[in-house]
């Protein structure tokens, strides 16, 4: 199994699918990996030399933020809205919407199971 980023990437799949299995890097950024590395999308990973998985491997280092770093930065820029005060910050210390969904109705993944109304009892 091909180790990549601190993930182990599949190798039965195709090189631009498997490396989707890394946080960060979607379909298009799997694309730009082969076009520059000149892979051909069509070989599999258990089928890429030592040589071939180290450029890989290098290139993204390069390249892009992935995994840990990737989910650091994405935290510390929420944390940031938070401490800012922002509505957006209010919004992820709420645990609402952030982008302006509607909560009147739905919105039940981010604001959990309903609660009843507390009222008169019969």
């Amino acid at each position: 199994m091909a180790r990549i980023a601190g993930v182990n990437i599949p190798t039965a799949k195709r090189v631009p699918i498997s490396l989707q299995y890394i946080a960060g890097i979607g379909a298009h950024n799997a694309e730009l990996i082969c076009d520059a590395l000149k892979i051909d999308r069509a070989r599999r990973v258990n089928q890429l030399t030592d040589a071939e998985v180290l450029a890989i491997r290098e290139y993204i280092d390069a390249n892009f933020t992935v995994e840990g770093d990737l989910r650091r930065e994405v935290s510390m820029n929420i944390k940031r809205l938070m401490d800012l005060g922002c509505y957006r910050g209010l919004r992820h210390r709420k645990g609402l919407p952030v982008r302006g969904q509607r909560t009147h109705t739905n919105a039940r993944t981010r604001k959990g199971p309903a609660k009843p109304i507390a009222g008169k009892k019969k």
